[in-house]
């Protein structure tokens, strides 16, 4: 290749998402010349906040919407202002059964959220809110055993077992599938369905998959922020990482956006194309990019490639504006209460498991398994003052059990449009409305509704099969003590001079700035402090 240009740092980054920036700041912050390179013409990547209606003021969270994994240590260390709010409702689900009753969990009212179980499970639902709570407090210790371990070098399995100090639950949690310990723990369909859903976000799985990826991605969501807790950003996901743009830029960190990368080689070169060809060397690399894209971007660089399986995502977010929340069927719970939570629409366990076996067949679910997000409830900076003023809101629905195998060939507007209308249909069956009639127009007349399929994330991100994880989650602990730098941290790549530090690290997933912390200690350790 024919180059103009030759560019010399101690560490080149290729991608620009929240985690890329996350290890540029550490690593310009200790003094090391740090460059990152993004094929986009702005940093972000998933974690970004945009306006997708013409004359529209509301800027939503395009694609990923929630923080909990994010350490205090990393907002500590790099200076963050980053602002997060607790939701008052953890989560509102209606009985698919009898939509004009259901379960509403407030998390500052016991008795209130005990009442709704009475009213929606009957004579058990006394005990079942009973059983609900004590199957939380059970799960309580794997946050606060886990979550410190997250920026540290990655324990033993032995090491977090003893942490925990509850020998059932380890083996429960890690030994058997995950729907074992719900069937033990809770007794109704629809409360089993609550808690399993927390393993299949983005998670093509099952509750009795033998594989135990839903067990991984249970645990990822029940240890955030040591208590489990998802949380919304205020300002939107944008602000995360325009928050984390400017640390890194006051460090020092050369970031050049609009700029493709072609090659990695593993002796630190770095390939690009824009109007000409340059090289950017590092002493090390890191990659931002998902696992099948290094291995694209490596086999370019005519390097062997690290392998593992092919990345797939399973979910179909739907991002809209309303003019006002839709009425429910429901006339104990009001819209404000069930929207500001998780709100769950068709996801017993039954459901889930059954939407799975559809899917696994070649159809979408009907009826889809959704789960629903009313972000500006939480933080109405989001809305412009007139749309705050006229109660317009933000929803954005999240589609389950979805792989990308159903949508892969196929045309991508036809395959948005039949999901948007599954997720649309779902969340209308326990709505006294149809959705449609609370939805918002733009001034051109348009409804300010989008859906983002895999295949979307996979064009406009370039993630390999849409999967928001870059693939299978790990567990966050090692079976043996790691002898390098890059094995200890959960980063390594078979080239000892490429790291990953994006979602593809062994604790990436969810937008944590985990990956990069890893990436960022590791390298400091390799570069010599």
């Amino acid at each position: 290749m024919t180059t103009s240009d030759s560019r010399q740092y101690d560490v080149v980054i290729v991608g620009g998402g929240h985690n890329a920036l996350v290890s540029a700041a550490y690593l310009a912050r200790a003094g090391r010349r740090v460059a990152v390179i993004e094929r986009a013409d702005a940093m972000g990547g998933a974690a970004v906040s945009e306006r997708p209606w013409r004359g529209v003021d509301a800027r939503l969270s395009r694609y990923s919407y929630l923080v909990s994994l994010l350490p205090q240590q990393i907002i500590d260390d790099l200076g963050l202002r980053i602002t997060v709010k607790r939701r008052r409702y953890s989560s509102y689900t209606p009985d698919p059964a009898d939509p004009s009753r259901g379960i509403l969990v407030d998390t500052h009212d016991g008795e209130a959220t005990a009442a709704s179980f009475t009213r929606t499970l009957g004579d058990d639902g006394a005990a079942e809110a009973e059983r609900f709570s004590a199957f939380g407090e059970r799960l309580a210790p794997l946050g606060r055993a886990v979550f410190p371990t997250m920026t540290e070098p990655l324990p033993t399995a032995d090491e977090v077992r003893e942490r925990l100090g509850d020998e059932e639950l380890w083996e429960a949690l890690t030994s058997r599938p995950l729907g074992d310990l719900l069937r033990q723990s809770l007794h109704s369909d629809l409360v089993r369905g609550i808690a399993l859903t927390d393993g299949l976000i983005g998670t093509f799985s099952t509750s009795d998959d033998p594989s135990l990826a839903q067990n991984r991605c249970f645990l990822y969501h029940v240890i955030g922020g040591g208590t489990g807790d998802w949380d919304v950003p205020v300002g939107g996901m944008g602000a995360v990482t325009a928050e984390l743009e400017r640390a890194a830029r006051s460090f020092g960190v050369e970031i050049f956006t609009g700029v493709e990368v072609v090659s990695i080689g593993p002796d630190g070169e770095v390939h690009t194309m824009t109007d000409r060809s340059e090289v950017f060397r590092g002493d090390l690399v890191l990659s931002g990019v998902g696992r099948a894209v290094l291995d694209g971007l490596l086999a370019a660089g005519g390097s062997a490639t690290i392998g593992g399986d092919e990345p797939e995502g399973a979910q179909v977010k739907v991002n809209m504006l309303l003019s006002r929340l839709p009425r429910l069927r429901d006339e104990s719970v009001t819209p404000e209460e069930a929207f500001s939570g998780t709100f769950h629409v068709n996801e017993t366990m039954t459901q889930l498991d059954a939407a799975y076996a559809a899917a696994s067949g070649g159809l979408v679910p009907d009826p889809l398994p959704v789960e629903i997000y009313c972000h500006s409830l939480t933080d109405p900076s989001i809305l412009g003052e007139e749309l705050q003023a006229s109660g317009a809101q933000t929803l954005t629905m999240f589609g389950l059990q979805v792989p990308h195998r159903l949508l892969d060939d196929t045309d991508p507007v036809a395959a948005g449009a039949r999901l948007l209308a599954a997720a649309q249909a779902s969340l209308d069956s326990v709505l006294a409305e149809p959705l449609r009639d609370c939805i918002y127009r733009a001034p051109d007349g348009r409804l300010c509704i989008e859906a983002r399929t895999t295949t979307d994330l996979e064009r406009a991100l370039n993630m390999a099969g849409g999967d928001i994880f870059h693939g299978a989650l790990s567990w966050p602990w090692l079976e043996a003590p790691a002898s390098t730098p890059a094995e200890r941290w959960g980063v390594a790549t078979p080239h000892p001079r490429v790291l990953m530090c994006g979602s593809s690290a062994q604790r990436g997933g969810a937008v944590s700035g985990i990956g990069g912390q890893n990436a960022a200690m590791a390298a400091l350790e390799m570069l010599g402090g």
